[in-house]
């Protein structure tokens, strides 16, 4: 790459902190996230609000519960979950210019909201429960509907060439009416743009959709194509179950523009799906003064403001105090042996349902690098007076 085109997207006053972030990176070793990056390139979102992306098309979450034949129904889950990787990769750089960092989750960190639209009231949990490793729990769920998701995930982050990012961790989502579940594995993803200081996520490799009625589905991620030129490409397929040849349904495109579903012994296109033209429902969440001190945007507050308009030495101070805080805590913890208590999930030996699936698409326990299984524990969290409606509200 010319040196015209190197760091062409980074502010004049960053180009040196950007070039000597480039070189620390290279030589790091250990968690990439534990870095410090330059100030124009922090956000003032913590990652525990990143839960969120799976359901900013509520009725998109909720569809397959209305629908009575299994393998449309795990079309409509696969055309739902394809919905939501622009909202999860790519809406970050496209509204901000390019890819933050996001603020570390404290541990018991929370985010709380819910959305209203069509489908109904659409809700939200997502906590840290672990902070050595990073893991981040979350549940969301449609009373009306009878559907939920519920998971958890932690990163890795390394350099080789660029910064690459194992996500660890599952997602799995229940659909009452039918009794019926569905594993969702999670992409690994690299940084592109680093050289000329503006970031954006590519998806790499494959992940598996598989169901307890037997379907699965099989995306491959190609980033920028060959053939194409265009980045955030995907070809996706669904087939009954271990019948990887008798495919049903083909599904290609690019996952932050669109793409068209096929179906595949017909050749018929049967769907074209537009990310760009399908608007989000916006998540409502309490006034910041109602909120409990733990909540992400309450305890970030003067974080965020100082990341907003430039005042490093705010941010600096603010992160400490929260910092510091939080080591105070897991001081006072450890000399009176006990653990932090997680508000609204809890620490499982295993988890069935999700062994029975991970064992069909070979995805891996990943227990010890979460720190456990967790599951979401409505009843534990209602006892806590945790501020969370009624999953019987409508």
């Amino acid at each position: 790459m010319s040196s015209k085109e190197e760091g062409s997207a980074v502010p004049p006053q960053s180009k040196g902190s950007w070039s000597s972030f480039l070189k620390s990176i290279a030589s790091f070793n250990g968690d990439l996230s534990s870095m410090t990056a330059p100030p124009f390139i922090l956000s003032s979102t913590s990652l525990v609000e990143y839960s969120s992306y799976w359901a900013e098309h509520p009725s998109l979450f909720v569809a397959p519960a209305s629908e009575k034949d299994p393998a449309k129904r795990a079309l409509l889950v696969l055309k739902w979950f394809l919905s939501t990787l622009k909202q999860q990769y790519s809406s970050r750089s496209e509204k901000l210019g390019s890819e933050k960092k996001p603020l570390n989750p404290f541990l018991g960190e929370l985010f709380l909201g819910q959305w209203e639209d069509a489908a109904g009231t659409t809700q939200l949990v997502s906590e840290q429960v672990s902070h050595h490793p990073p893991v981040t729990a979350y549940c969301i769920w449609n009373q009306q509907h009878g559907v939920q998701l519920q998971g958890y995930n932690a990163q890795k982050a390394s350099f080789s060439r660029t910064i690459n990012v194992k996500q660890v961790g599952h997602a799995l989502l229940h659909l009452a009416p039918f009794d019926e579940d569905y594993l969702i594995t999670l992409p690994p993803l690299y940084i592109e743009g680093l050289i000329t200081g503006s970031p954006y996520v590519e998806l790499d490799k494959k992940t598996f959709i598989t169901s307890s009625s037997g379907y699965t589905s099989c995306i491959n991620y190609s980033g920028r194509g060959w053939l194409s030129g265009k980045k955030n490409t995907f070809s996706a397929t669904l087939y009954p179950t271990g019948k990887e040849k008798e495919v049903l349904y083909n599904v290609d495109g690019q996952w932050n523009d669109a793409f068209k579903i096929v179906d595949a012994p017909s050749k018929r296109v049967i769907e074209e799906y537009s990310a760009q033209k399908t608007k989000t429902t916006p998540l409502k969440l309490r006034p910041l003064e109602e909120q409990d001190p733990l909540e992400s945007r309450r305890a970030w507050a003067k974080v965020a403001r100082g990341i907003e308009i430039g005042d490093m030495d705010a941010v600096s101070r603010e992160k400490s105090l929260i910092e510091n805080s939080q080591r105070e805590q897991r001081r006072k913890e450890k000399e009176e042996g006990r653990e932090w208590e997680r508000r609204y999930f809890r620490r499982v030996e295993r988890h069935e349902r999700f062994e029975e699936l991970a064992d069909k698409v070979g995805a891996e326990h990943d227990e010890r690098a979460t720190n456990g299984v967790w599951v979401f524990d409505e009843e534990h969290a209602q006892s806590m007076g945790a501020p969370l409606q009624s999953k019987k509200s409508s």
